[in-house]
């Protein structure tokens, strides 16, 4: 099966799905995005290899694609890389979701002094999701600035998508090790393992199935690019059917090397049935971020998509 863009919509109509649900988008002030894709660009030291972005477009042309191709609800996933930026993110990500109605409130946090302040501003505004970038960042998730901000996000049972795995490039702090210090310490943890946790894929499918509120999306994972970084052992096919509750549809758009289309293509071949492509590109998501009914798009403010 090979889909182009401009069939996305055919294929989701014909599962008779109202449309997608993705939790692994990425919106960023403008300066910030530059400099994100300069680390593509170059294959900086956390890509680690060459990295064609195929998405280039500015905030309107983005969100115009997404709504091209049926995507009814996106993250924005802002993500805090040092100390002091993350509420110029989460101001800028607030501004985005209240501009475009499709994107849900997204927000990051860093572990550094005010953090567990300001987590504990966003919850009460109503953020639906929040994204932490171990690998990006490089922090110890159990750093003591995070103690409160996890027991927070426990309790508020606010989903966060969280990129503690190993790919594309691993650091002293990635890998199923703080994985599990974290959901043993927080076992309560609404949590959204980027990336399926390639290259460690049997390690945090265990860590999904032994804790109930933790999810994986499928960001990257069963494509041909990723496949030649880390490949998904077929053996463990029967397992990810039987977590089909708990995988939910991530694309990292617009930081990605191929198509939007590829992604699905990729979930088709693993020949799970459409019952499983049902859950994990619409029902899942809908229900763990209550979306199940589209978002009516409105015209665009001045200064966002």
């Amino acid at each position: 099966m090979t889909l182009s863009d401009a069939d996305v919509p055919g294929w989701w109509a014909g599962l008779e799905l109202p449309g997608l649900v993705d939790v692994h988008v990425h919106f960023l002030p403008p300066r910030v995005m530059r400099r994100v894709r300069e680390q593509f660009d170059t294959a900086g030291p956390l890509i680690g290899r060459e990295w064609p972005l195929q998405y280039r477009g500015d905030d309107h042309e983005r969100v115009a694609k997404l709504r091209a191709l049926g995507v009814r609800r996106f993250t924005a996933l802002p993500y805090a890389h040092r100390p002091g930026i993350a509420e110029y993110l989460n101001d800028w990500a607030a501004a985005l979701a209240a501009a475009v109605p499709e994107v849900l409130l997204s927000a990051t946090f860093f572990p550094e002094p005010g953090a567990a302040s300001y987590v504990t501003r966003r919850i009460s505004d109503g953020t639906d999701v929040f994204k932490a970038h171990v690998q990006v960042g490089d922090f110890d998730v159990l750093d003591p600035h995070l103690h409160e901000v996890w027991g927070m996000l426990e309790d508020a049972g606010t989903p966060v998508v969280l990129h503690v795995n190993s790919g594309p490039v691993a650091t002293p702090w990635t890998g199923p090790g703080p994985l599990r210090a974290l959901v043993a310490a927080y076992p309560r943890l609404t949590l959204v393992l980027a990336h399926m946790g390639a290259p460690h894929y049997d390690e945090f499918m265990e860590v999904a199935e032994k804790y109930d509120r933790v999810h994986l999306d499928t960001t990257m994972a069963f494509t041909d690019f990723w496949e030649e970084m880390a490949p998904f052992p077929p053996a463990l096919r029967p397992r990810l059917r039987d977590l089909r509750d708990k995988v939910l549809l991530g694309s990292d758009f617009p930081n990605i090397p191929y198509p939007y289309a590829h992604q699905l293509e990729a979930l088709v071949r693993l020949e799970l049935g459409d019952d499983w492509l049902r859950a994990v590109c619409w029902h899942n998501a809908a229900r763990l971020f209550e979306t199940s009914r589209p978002a009516r798009p409105t015209a665009p403010t001045e200064g966002h998509a």
